[in-house]
């Protein structure tokens, strides 16, 4: 598991990485580092209403984890874990909590990597489009969830059940079996948008899984390959996200990074990227 402590071009803190040394070792003082590093860009409403200015939202596009760190830090220097107000933080979403928990846990030597698919304690009879993180154990690898405060007490935010978070291969062959109604499977109910549901996105939550399993931790509205806005999958597309939902089960490292060269998969150096709520994409080259 040596290959996830070392940094990705997205979780290297780069500059930032004296200000990670005052964080403690254990996997519970960063998890809530991490959870107080990030104010949800929705979850509680308009963010102007807790101080923010406006133009601060263009905070959610940051990807990589060194520009992340340095808003903060900036704002209070205050090392990670330290208390800090809301507009101290970086406006963000789950995707972001989950990248600054994994740049912190692989610059102390944790084998860690981010994972994308759909959370069923985030509202009740929904299983919402999530992100947490994964890191090695002696037991096998652990899901970590860095967004919810310390006091949820539904599980412990360590060690995630597997059938409240649906990674993105199982939450695809759940879908398709029936076990798990397609429709359940959204970014939230309230959008009226039919891309944002179902077997599309559950597409493509697994292929934005299958790039985080390869050190390539996307902006979740990040588009590339052959992914796009499609309400309907072609059945040539429901195939082959079989194909990879199957592969992804085994989580054979090796197979993994093979079946990520393929090229509709594959991250290239141009994406497009698609902010919230549904603005035009734009292309962005990565670093």
């Amino acid at each position: 598991m040596n290959w996830y402590v070392g940094h990705s071009r997205f979780s290297d803190p780069g500059a930032q990485s004296s200000w990670l040394d005052g964080v403690p070792h254990d996997l519970a003082a960063l998890r809530r580092a991490a959870s107080g590093l990030v104010f949800h860009y929705w979850a509680q409403g308009d963010i102007t209403r807790h101080g923010f200015p406006a133009s601060r939202g263009e905070e959610i596009n940051l990807r990589y984890a060194s520009d992340m760190f340095a808003r903060p830090r900036e704002l209070d220097p205050a090392p990670p874990g330290a208390p800090r107000s809301p507009v101290h933080r970086i406006v963000g979403c789950c995707r972001d909590f989950t990248l600054l928990f994994v740049s912190m846990a692989r610059h102390h030597g944790i084998p860690a990597r981010a994972r994308v698919g759909f959370a069923s304690y985030l509202m009740p009879g929904w299983y919402l489009d999530h992100v947490v993180a994964e890191v090695w154990s002696p037991d096998g690898w652990r899901l970590v969830e860095p967004q919810l405060p310390d006091d949820f007490g539904e599980f412990d935010l360590l060690d995630v059940p597997r059938d409240r978070f649906l990674v993105g291969a199982d939450a695809w062959a759940a879908a398709r079996s029936g076990d798990i109604e397609p429709a359940r499977l959204v970014v939230s109910p309230d959008l009226d948008a039919p891309f944002l549901r179902g077997l599309p996105y559950a597409r493509h939550n697994l292929v934005l899984d299958l790039a985080a399993l390869n050190k390539h931790e996307m902006v979740l509205w990040d588009l590339w390959g052959d992914l796009g806005d499609d309400a309907v999958l072609a059945p040539d597309a429901v195939a082959r996200a079989d194909e990879l939902a199957e592969v992804m089960a085994e989580a054979d490292l090796g197979h993994l990074r093979v079946l990520f060269e393929a090229e509709d998969v594959r991250v290239p150096p141009v994406i497009r990227s698609v902010t919230p709520p549904g603005r035009h994409p734009v292309e962005v080259v990565l670093r």
